[in-house]
């Protein structure tokens, strides 16, 4: 129906998460009518953040130097590490300003369904980490499904084995700011009622 490049860069968008086949044609008709440097200046981007965005050597966020800005950041709490899931995970924490430690990147999610094992996932590099002493806490911020809720176990056993004396705190999770109770379903509405806490 298009012409093959035009085809191609429908095929190309189609592959990102969420993209479907007509949301792939209105994107590449976009690029068709932007100017030559706007859609120069897109590909240009893709092209850079493919050959200089790596993992942070130390924590495995996304960085353009050996070390992610959190971990070279000096005011940052060194006893405190975050375990989340993917880099994408650290901008919602951060968006808090109610967090001041390291994090953890670990690759994913406990999965053997999917054979995603604890070898696929950077938790050997995290307790690494915590045994080179010097952490206080680890904080663990995996998602709420089930692969997240497994592997934030898995870890919390893990760092009690290994270290007793580090605290492994788990994020809340309940009812949402402006939420109502009576469309909360049973899970939700009992860890709210488990994590409730003084006024």
């Amino acid at each position: 129906m298009y012409a093959p490049p035009v085809q191609r860069l429908i095929t190309e968008l189609g592959k990102l998460p969420g993209i479907g086949q007509r949301t792939a044609q209105r994107l590449a008709f976009h690029v068709l009518r932007a100017s030559p440097e706007d859609a120069m200046a897109l590909a240009d981007a893709i092209r850079e953040v493919k050959e200089k965005i790596v993992l942070c050597e130390v924590c495995f966020n996304l960085a353009d130097e050996p070390r992610c800005r959190i971990c070279q950041d000096e005011r940052r709490d060194a006893d405190q590490i975050c375990v989340v899931e993917e880099p994408g995970d650290v901008i919602p924490v951060e968006r808090t300003h109610e967090y001041r430690g390291r994090y953890h990147v670990l690759g994913g999610a406990l999965s053997p369904i999917d054979g995603v094992d604890p070898e696929d996932l950077k938790i050997g590099e995290l307790y690494r980490r915590i045994d080179e002493g010097g952490i206080r806490e680890v904080v663990l911020a995996t998602n709420p499904t089930t692969t997240g809720e497994a592997t934030a176990l898995f870890i919390a056993e893990g760092v009690r084995e290994r270290a007793p004396s580090v605290t492994v705190t788990r994020l809340a999770s309940g009812l949402p700011v402006g939420g109502d109770l009576e469309y909360a379903d049973e899970v939700t509405l009992g860890r709210a009622l488990s994590g409730r806490r003084a006024v």
